[in-house]
C-alpha cells in the first residue's frame, strides 16, 4: 500500500493542475451522468481567477505542458479532434507535437557521443541546433559525408534525458487508477483498464528504443515500395543507436500548417483522402500501420507526396483481425448493419448470449445519422458517447489487440477533417476497403486461402512422424509415473528446499517492513 502513495499523490497533483488551469471548464460532453457533472462542478471551484479570462487553447496547452510527456501525448491526440475540443484549442495543442522547448544543445551533443561512441565532430560534418522538439525527443539537422565523398543532409533524433523515468512514474499512476477501478467499480471491468495500461506500457517501452523505430521505418519502406504518393525517410543505420536515430532529411511542409499547404497550391481535399486511404491500405493489406499519425508526424513534399515520420508507435493486425475490420467497414459503407453485427459476434467482440438483431438495431442507430453526411454535420463528441453506451449495453469487453487501431483511426480521421471539414469518411474509405474485400474475400481470395490450407496440411503431414515419436515417449513416461509415482532428482529437491527457505525469510522481512512503515505513519500522525 505504501508503494501506491506516490502514484496517488502524482494523480492528485495532475487533477489539481488541470483544475487550477481551468481544463475541466472546457468539458462539454452531451448526456453526461449526474455524478460526473457534479465532480466537474466541484473541480471548477479550484480554477484560478486569471484562468477564466484565458482562452480554451491556452488552458489546455499550459496544463499539459506542466504535467509532462505522457500528458503531452494526450494533447497531441486531442489536437487532431477540433470537432471535440474546438478549432482554437486544436490549433494551440498542435504546438505540443513539435514545438516544445528543446533541451540543452550541449546535452544533445553529449547524448550523441555516448550513444554512438564517438564525438559529434567525428560522426557529422556539421551538427546544427534543434529544429523541432516533442515530448519524447528532439530533432537536429546535420550533414554527413559518405565514403564516396558526397554530402547529404540528415535528421538526427535524440531521446530527451530522463524521459523514460518520467513516463515510468506516470505509468505507475495509471496502473493505480486502473487497479482501483477494477476493484471498486465492477462495471469498468469489461473495459479491462489494467490490460489497457499494459498495452500503453509496452508501446512506451518500444518508443524509447530508436533501433526499433528504425526497424519499423525499414519494414514500412518495403511494404509501400510500390505505393504512389506515400513514403517514409530512409534510415542511416551506421549513425543509429538506442537513443539516437539518424535518417534522411525531409524537405516538406508540416501537415499541421494547413494555411501554408493551401498557399503552396496543394489540393487539401485530396490530401485528406490520401491520409485515410494510406492508413487503411497499410492496415488491411500489410497488417502493419503507423499508430501515431498526427499532423506533426506528416509532411507534404512539393509534388504532393506524403512523408510519414516518427514510427516509435506502430500497430499490427493478424489476417483474421484484418478480415473482421474490412467486413465491418464495408458493412457500414453499404449500410448492411446485419452483417456488421454478425461480424462482431464472429470475432467475439460481443458476448454470445446477446441478441444479434438487437445489436444490429443499435449499430443502425449509430450508422444511419452519419451516412450521407459530411464531417461538418456530425458531432463527434455525441457519436463517441453513443458508441460507449452501446458497448456498455451489450457488455462488450475491451479488445486490447485493437486499442492502437481504434486510437489511430480516430486520429487519422481528425487529421483528414483538419484538411477537409466536409469529409465523407465512408465515401473516402470505400475504394480501399472494397478493393481489399474483392481481392481477399472474393473468388481469388478463396482460392488463395484454399492453397494456404493445403500447404498447411502438407506441412502437418511431413511432421506426423515427429509427432508420433513424441507422443510415444510421453505415453511411456506417463505409464512409468502411474507405476512408480512422481519422482524428483536430488538437485530438484534441493532447489525446492532453498526456495522455501528464501520464501520464509522474505515473508518475515516483509512483515517487519510493514510494521516499521505503520509505526512511522503513526508517529507522523501523532506529532
Amino acid at each position: 500500500m505504501a508503494l501506491a502513495v506516490m502514484p496517488f499523490l502524482r494523480l492528485v497533483r495532475a487533477g489539481f493542475v488541470m483544475a487550477r488551469e481551468g481544463v475541466f471548464g472546457l468539458v462539454n460532453l452531451p448526456d453526461l451522468p449526474a455524478g460526473p457533472r457534479f465532480a466537474l462542478a466541484m473541480a471548477r471551484l479550484l480554477e484560478r481567477r486569471a484562468v477564466r479570462a484565458k482562452s480554451a487553447d491556452l488552458r489546455l496547452s499550459d496544463a499539459l505542458n506542466k504535467l509532462g510527456p505522457s500528458y503531452v501525448k494526450l494533447g497531441q491526440f486531442l489536437a487532431t479532434r477540433a470537432d471535440v475540443v474546438g478549432k482554437d484549442a486544436a490549433r494551440e495543442l498542435s504546438a505540443l507535437q513539435d514545438r516544445l522547448p528543446p533541451f540543452d544543445d550541449a546535452a544533445a551533443r553529449a547524448a550523441v557521443a555516448e550513444q554512438l561512441g564517438r564525438p559529434v565532430e567525428k560522426v557529422f560534418v556539421d551538427f546544427g541546433p534543434a529544429v523541432a522538439a516533442a515530448s519524447i525527443a528532439q530533432v537536429h539537422r546535420a550533414l554527413v559525408r559518405d565514403k564516396d565523398g558526397s554530402e547529404r543532409d540528415v535528421a538526427v533524433k535524440i531521446l530527451r534525458p530522463g524521459v523514460a523515468r518520467r513516463f515510468q512514474r506516470d505509468l505507475e499512476s495509471y496502473y493505480l487508477v486502473a487497479r482501483l477501478a477494477e476493484r471498486f467499480h465492477p462495471p469498468s471491468r469489461r473495459l479491462r483498464p489494467v490490460a489497457v495500461v499494459d498495452t500503453l506500457a509496452q508501446s512506451v517501452a518500444m518508443e524509447m528504443d530508436f533501433r526499433l523505430e528504425a526497424a519499423a521505418l525499414s519494414e514500412m519502406s518495403e511494404n509501400i515500395a510500390d505505393d504512389p504518393g506515400f513514403r517514409v525517410p530512409q534510415v542511416d543505420w551506421l549513425r543509429t543507436a538506442k537513443g539516437v536515430l539518424t535518417m534522411e532529411w525531409v524537405d516538406g511542409r508540416k501537415m499541421s500548417d494547413v494555411d501554408g499547404l493551401a498557399e503552396d497550391g496543394h489540393d487539401l481535399e485530396a490530401l485528406g483522402a490520401a491520409v485515410i486511404q494510406s492508413f487503411l491500405r497499410h492496415t488491411l493489406r500489410d497488417g502493419f500501420f503507423h499508430a501515431d499519425m498526427h499532423q506533426g508526424n506528416l509532411f507534404v513534399e512539393a509534388d504532393g507526396t506524403l512523408v510519414a515520420v516518427d514510427f516509435g508507435i506502430t500497430g499490427r493486425l493478424n489476417t483474421r483481425e484484418r478480415r473482421f475490420l474490412a467486413e465491418i467497414l464495408f458493412g457500414f459503407i453499404t449500410r448492411n448493419y446485419r452483417r456488421v453485427a454478425e461480424v462482431h459476434f464472429e470475432a467475439g467482440y460481443v458476448p454470445a448470449h446477446q441478441d444479434v438483431d438487437m445489436f444490429a438495431q443499435a449499430i443502425r442507430a449509430i450508422g444511419e445519422p452519419i451516412h450521407g453526411h459530411d464531417a461538418s454535420e456530425i458531432s463527434m463528441a455525441r457519436l463517441l458517447t453513443q458508441l460507449f453506451e452501446v458497448t456498455e449495453l451489450f457488455e462488450m469487453r475491451t479488445q486490447t489487440q485493437l486499442i492502437m487501431l481504434q486510437k489511430t483511426m480516430v486520429v487519422v480521421e481528425g487529421v483528414a477533417r483538419s484538411l477537409n471539414p466536409n469529409l465523407d469518411m465512408w465515401k473516402t474509405s470505400e475504394p480501399v476497403v472494397a478493393s481489399w474485400i474483392k481481392d481477399n474475400l472474393g473468388p481469388v481470395g478463396k482460392l488463395r486461402d484454399a492453397g494456404d490450407a493445403l500447404s498447411a496440411l502438407a506441412r502437418i503431414a511431413n511432421d506426423l512422424p515427429f509427432f508420433a515419436d513424441r507422443i510415444g515417449r510421453m505415453s511411456e513416461e506417463l505409464e512409468k509415473m502411474t507405476m512408480t509415482g512422481l519422482r524428483f532428482d536430488d538437485a530438484t529437491a534441493e532447489a525446492i528446499g532453498k526456495a522455501e527457505a528464501r520464501h520464509g525469510r522474505s515473508g518475515r522481512i516483509a512483515l517487519w517492513a510493514i510494521a516499521l512503515s505503520a509505526g512511522a505513519i503513526a508517529v507522523h500522525l501523532i506529532f
